[in-house]
Order: structure tokens, then sequence, then C-alpha cells
């Protein structure tokens, strides 16, 4: 059995080194335990780095019972987590290892430097006492209590392991999915995985011609066949080549799992705070003051550059008309475009571009309040590998710091 020239014996593996698996082996390590981490890619929390366009939504401000409400699958199951280690926890965690934070719109808690590195660094000092070996894991077996761990055709012996390999999205960042079939291997078993906090796709030509712009304080419905709204949200988005993306979209996202949502349409209220009077009036007055203008260029003031030619076609309306002679039903279809600029959705982007992976290790195969599994003594899991996930504002991340923080405790003191 090989120890690769480390000193000591090497008693708890954490297979990932990912936010859950960095809080895992810093807590291991403090509680005690000589830990080692196996990361697939070249370095710790690459994933991490790249949260939140770069800025890492850390947690979210708020009480237990309101983390849950905005916990999509199986929030019974993070109670014991959340008791154990808090999103208070997490925030005084951070400003102990010398990351300021602040606290945003929706009590979305982020670095004040705005730089997701901050966060990474501070977790990779949290979990320095932790050794590190920069292979992916291939095999996990489990021999009378005893566990070997296989890397690049090394074995490695353990007491125990916290599997912390993440989800299916983002393969380049490490989350391949492949701690799915080190559980399997192990007797667990997977629930469906499919993505969740995900972009959309639209076939609709305006999205490819406003590619790269965002709208900020929009608000935006889903509405199925019957214009039933089925999610409402207010905030930022963004059009791509594809379709939609952006913090309302990507949340929007994990309301529809369980649709068709080829069914279902993107309607945008572009000027939610004011109502259809008050923008009419706001129209005639810029109208009175660009009255010999053709419409495509009296709407500057209103829309963006980019925006203006996609608007007007949906609009329906000539925009080489002259303002002075928009009729009465024109401007209200205007006000409508306006008030419900409509984007007909076709699908989701591959599960690879998905910010969370849902389903996973299934949770009554975890015991909650340890993480450890039920099937196989020694063997604990935490992050985004259970069975969990959660709405936009930090609390994905929450999940992987409480859990995380509960396997490495657990694991340490079950000596």
């Amino acid at each position: 059995m090989l120890n690769d020239n480390f000193e000591g014996a090497l008693r708890i593996a954490v297979i990932g080194g990912g936010p859950a698996g960095m809080m895992a082996a810093g807590t291991a390590v403090l509680s005690g335990a000589d830990v080692c981490i196996f990361e697939a890619t070249d370095r710790l929390g690459k994933k991490l780095a790249i949260t939140g366009k770069g800025r890492c939504n850390v947690t979210n401000n708020c009480s237990r019972e309101e983390f849950l409400e905005n916990v999509t699958k199986n929030p019974r199951f993070l109670y014991a987590a959340l008791s154990a280690f808090s999103t208070e926890d997490t925030m005084t965690l951070f400003e102990s290892l010398g990351v300021k934070l602040k606290t945003e719109r929706g009590r979305r808690v982020f670095p004040e430097s705005e730089k997701a590195v901050d966060i990474v660094n501070a977790m990779k000092s949290y979990c320095s006492g932790a050794k590190v070996i920069y292979k992916k894991v291939s095999k996990i077996t489990n021999i009378d209590g005893k566990f070997t761990v296989t890397a690049s055709n090394k074995d490695y012996s353990f007491d125990k392991v916290i599997i912390a390999t993440g989800g299916k999205s983002y393969p380049l960042t490490g989350s391949d999915g492949s701690g799915y079939a080190l559980a399997i291997k192990l007797g667990h078993s997977v629930t469906e995985l499919i993505p969740s906090l995900i972009p959309l796709v639209s076939h609709s030509p305006l999205c490819r011609e406003m590619q790269g712009l965002s709208l900020k304080n929009v608000k935006i419905s889903i509405k199925d066949e019957a214009e039933s709204v089925l999610y409402t949200d207010f905030g930022e988005m963004m059009f791509a080549h594809f379709g939609v993306t952006g913090p309302v979209i990507l949340s929007a996202s994990a309301h529809l799992r369980d649709r068709d949502i080829r069914s279902l349409t993107l309607s945008i209220d572009l000027k939610p705070a004011l109502d259809e009077k008050t923008l009419d009036a706001r129209l005639l007055s810029d109208f009175s003051k660009k009255a010999n203008k053709d419409l495509i260029n009296a709407l500057g003031d209103l829309l963006p550059s980019k925006m203006i030619g996609p608007f007007i076609a949906l609009s329906g309306i000539d925009g080489r008309k002259k303002v002075n002679s928009i009729t009465k039903e024109e401007r209200k279809r205007l006000l409508d475009t306006f008030k419900d600029f409509r984007i007909p959705l076709d699908g989701y982007r591959p599960i690879e571009e998905a910010i969370v992976t849902s389903g996973g290790i299934d949770v009554k195969e975890i015991t909650p309040k340890t993480m450890e599994s039920k099937i196989v003594y020694g063997l604990y899991f935490c992050g985004e590998v259970i069975d969990l996930d959660a709405y936009t504002g930090g609390y994905n991340l929450q999940i992987a710091f409480s859990t995380g923080y509960l396997a490495g405790k657990s694991a340490a003191e079950s000596f």
C-alpha cells in the first residue's frame, strides 16, 4: 500500500477540492484528523473562482427557516447541517479569515472586494493543514472497515472517506459526475441527474440580435399556453446567441423542471416601476420632443440601442414611420411591448452548463445528522454530489459549507 512519501498515516481522504471538500478537510484537520484532499484538476476551488460572475455570492443572510424555503430538493434533510453550521457561521468564518463581506439585494452576501478569488484563498487557508494530491480518484474500495483510494494507479490507505466531488455541471472545473460512479460502486443509489439553475434556449432570432445585452431591474414572468403565470422574478437577465441567461433566468429554470418548456413563454416587463398610464405619459412626452423623427430613432431614452430594432419588430410597427403619425392604437402596441416583451422558450442548455446539478446521491442513504453513509461505515458525503439544490442567492454554496462542515467534523470525531 503506497503512502506517496507523506509523513504519518493519511487517516481521512476528501475526494474533491471544491467548497464542500475544502470545508470538510479544514474542519477535520481542526478536529485533530490527518487529512488528504484528492483534487482532479490543477488547483483547489476552480469552480468556486468563477461563481457569481467572479464575484462569489458566498451565502444568504437569512434565518434557517427562510433558507430552507429556498431549497428546492430535500430541504428537511438539511436541517441538522444548517444547525451545525449556519449562514451566520459562514460569514463569521470568512471575516475571521480576513475577507470582509457585504450584503446586497435579496440578502445575498458577497466579499467587499467583489473577487471570488478572495473566497478561494480563504478556503485554501482554512484547509492548509491538509495534504493535497492533484490526481483523479478512479476507485474506492472498502475491506474490513479500511478504505483504499486509487488514483493514477497508486493505492492509498484511509480510515474514513468523504466524497465531495460536486455534480455534473462545469466538467472542466472538475465537476464531471465522477463521484456518482464512485458511490454506485460502493452500493449507493443516484437519483435522476438534470440541470438546475441553467440558461434557457430560445430559437427566436431576436435573442441573437440582442446577444450580450444585459437588462437590469426588469420583471420576468414565465407563462404557459393558458397564460397562467408559473414563475415571476425581478432583477437582471441577459440575452445570448442561444437564448437567455442571468440571475432571474437561472432561478426560473429551477421552477420549470417538471414542465414541457416548449409550451412556455418568457414575458419581460421592461418598465416594472411604471404603470401603463405613467409610461404612456412618458412616451407622449418623448414623442413630442422628437415628432419629426422616425420611430426607430425616437426610443433611445427608453431602451438600450441594441434592443430598439427587435422591440419595434415585436410591436409590428414600421420603424421608419414618423413619430408624429403614430396612431393611438400603435402607441398602445408599443406600451404592450414595453410591459410584455415576449420570447418563446425551446429548451435548456446542456447539463454541463448548469450552475447546479439537480439529483445525486439519494438522501435516504445518508444520515442527516452526520452526513455518513447508511450503507458503508466510515463513508461520508457533502456538497452538490448529494441530491440537494436550491435557488440562486448564495443558498447552494451554503449547502456546500454546511454539509462539508458536518461531514468533516463527524468523520474526524468518529475515530
